[in-house]
């Protein structure tokens, strides 16, 4: 048989061609990866962070006050999480002041593991639209809430990618012939493993995954087997170098070793389960409503989308008792699924509580068993483009989500009930009342909060505004509580008068109303300071009933230059200007309101304005303590 020879201008050709089809195929996944990501912007848009709080707060305090060195590798700390710190890090770095970014970056960041999810989906069912679907379902749970609304939501996203990947890998190991392949994305699990323990030390119960995958392929390169195994080793050895132990910690200061309990954990596991399968198994704080309290609706699309699933799973196992000899590989494969979620289950279960956010990669990993079912179901059917074949399967896929897209929105409704969201938003107010008002104008000045049933604590007071001040100040903003407006004179410009308001759980600026309750002019006074030759303004005594007058002449003195100070309408104080500033203590009773007014047979010549009646005269200087 003759070679058959092709022309400079056929390659040419085929060469375009290949080329047209790739670019079709880059702009059809640029659209899906814009649509997940406008998809991710429209369900998280009520999402927001003004101001750190809590444990973003605490992290950004350990990044900024400690050198790169120790902040990285926290040596003395309780855990061990080098990669993300450093990532977090240099998050920080690059945001700066720009506390609102947070939210946006955690979205985009959120969008494209979905986008991740989809292509992996996509491969497992051999459909877009399953993948589109996975993705969808991902972006929708109501279990990405800490991921988007907080500044380490980073931690949890970085550690799900790299653990998926690792499923994902290992998965592709198991079903590749080719040797020198599957050893490479062995390799490469091995890699996200290292990276995924740097990230979050719970993830390390992953391991025994390698082992399964070679004892599934019957391997005997030691290579593989060592290489899982000397990550493994190498994270436990800096972790004892670097924070002194090898046990992992547990939640709110916990360890492990004395909070776990038998029961606990398997009353945890089956919460999880719960969880997966859109059941809120836990207290109202943890997940915002517990299933027990949802309306009946709820409960019965969640049933409806759990039925899909079983007749999913059922015609799956149907498909693949069918399979004879051939049923092997779809065996470890489906062990290898279970054995990854339920490793994520058991490893988030060892601690005080379950949650949502540590489920969340559970429920990606089941969403991808879900797809690799359909697509082992049609994948003779796809072979052969019977795709009408596999419409059952497709409804039912089709309809678990459809099912639980509302439940799902519902639950996100609830958001405001979890144990943080409350103090976020609170915070989120106090920022955007002080910072978001004034800017760096709030530098230097005392902020005076009015109440204290907010309880913030010490740590808080001194470094929420920190954060803002590019100068990194220890002593950028000082911060008092008052029980009450008459504990502080009168109001200057060094000072903000921030509201506690516990019926809409925010603070409130009230710093003009603050300054008019405590000084308010009726004529003749300004903001500036100034008072015109007759002016008159009402003022609050403080404690001591105590009102310091200070009067300031910006002009070279002339002969008889005299002011009078009435109080209440009765003359108080004659003051003869003998020098540019003179002053007068006005003794009344404390917390008295008076009415003052002043007198001058004086103004400023050739001043360059004229504000009310009569001209302007001195600049008076008055406090009240």
């Amino acid at each position: 048989m003759e070679k058959m020879e092709f022309s400079g201008k056929q390659k040419a050709e085929a060469m375009q061609y290949q080329w047209t089809k790739r670019a079709d195929v880059l702009k059809s996944e640029a659209l899906i990866l814009i649509l997940l990501t406008a998809f991710a912007f429209v369900v998280n848009r009520h999402m927001e962070i003004k101001g750190l709080y809590m444990d973003d707060l605490y992290q950004w305090f350990c990044f900024n006050d400690n050198p790169f060195i120790a902040a990285v590798f926290t040596s003395g700390g309780t855990r061990f999480r080098a990669l993300y710190n450093l990532v977090a890090w240099t998050e920080m770095k690059l945001f700066g002041t720009h506390i609102n970014w947070y939210v946006p970056f955690n979205i985009v960041l959120n969008s494209c593991l979905a986008y991740n999810l989809y292509r992996m989906a996509k491969r497992f069912s051999h459909s877009a639209y399953v993948g589109i679907l996975c993705a969808v379902m991902f972006l929708m749970s109501r279990m990405s809430y800490y991921q988007i609304g907080q500044a380490l939501g980073l931690m949890e996203t970085m550690a799900m990618w790299m653990a998926l990947g690792i499923l994902y890998f290992l998965l592709e190991y198991l079903g590749s012939e080719d040797e020198a392949e599957g050893s490479r994305k062995f390799y490469l699990a091995a890699v996200l493993y290292f990276c995924v323990c740097l990230v979050h030390e719970r993830y390390m119960v992953l391991l025994p995954l390698f082992y399964f995958s070679l004892v599934f392929k019957l391997s005997k390169n030691w290579k593989l087997w060592a290489a899982p195994t000397a990550s493994f080793a190498l994270i436990q050895l800096l972790r004892f170098i670097f924070i002194g132990t090898i046990s992992p910690p547990g939640t709110g200061g916990t360890d492990v070793v004395d909070t776990m309990s038998i029961s606990s954990v398997l009353h945890f596991v089956l919460s999880q389960i719960a969880y997966i399968f859109g059941i809120n198994a836990g207290p109202e704080h943890l997940n915002g409503q517990n299933f027990r309290e949802a309306p009946l609706w709820v409960t019965i699309l969640i049933a409806l989308a759990d039925l899909m699933i079983a007749f999913l799973v059922l015609a799956f196992v149907i498909r693949v008792l069918h399979k004879g000899k051939k049923i092997v590989p779809y065996l470890q494969k489906a062990f290898l699924f279970v054995a990854f979620i339920g490793a994520c289950i058991v490893c988030s279960s060892v601690t005080i509580r379950v949650e949502m956010r540590w489920v969340y990669v559970s429920l990606a990993a089941a969403l991808l068993f879900l797809s690799w079912m359909y697509g082992t179901l049609t994948e003779q059917m796809a072979k052969r483009g019977r795709w009408v074949q596999a419409l059952p399967y497709l409804s039912l896929f089709t309809l678990y989500v459809l099912f639980m897209l509302p439940v799902e929105h519902y639950y996100r409704g609830l958001f405001p009930n979890l144990y943080y969201w409350a103090d976020q938003e609170r915070y989120n107010a106090l920022a955007e009342e002080t910072y978001g008002q004034y800017g760096v104008g709030i530098f230097g000045k005392t902020i005076y909060i009015v109440g204290d049933k907010f309880e913030m604590d010490n740590f808080t007071q001194a470094e929420f505004f920190r954060v803002f001040d590019r100068l990194n100040r220890e002593d950028c903003v000082k911060v008092v509580h008052i029980k009450d407006l008459r504990d502080i004179g009168l109001i200057t410009d060094d000072m903000l008068v921030i509201q506690e308001d516990p019926e809409n759980n925010r603070f409130q600026d009230i710093t003009h109303a603050a300054s008019l309750f405590k000084c308010r002019p009726i004529y003749g006074f300004y903001d500036d300071g100034w008072l015109d030759e007759r002016a008159s303004v009402q003022v609050m005594a403080g404690s001591t009933g105590e009102i310091h007058l200070n009067f300031n002449y910006p002009r070279d003195l002339t002969k008889d230059q005299w002011l009078t100070v009435y109080v209440n309408g009765e003359p108080k104080e004659y003051i003869n200007f003998t020098e540019q500033n003179e002053e007068c203590t006005i003794q009344v009773e404390p917390y008295e309101p008076v009415t003052l007014r002043f007198e001058s047979n004086f103004f400023v010549p050739n001043a360059l304005e004229k504000r009310g009646v009569t001209r302007l005269a001195v600049l008076l200087k008055m406090t009240a303590d």
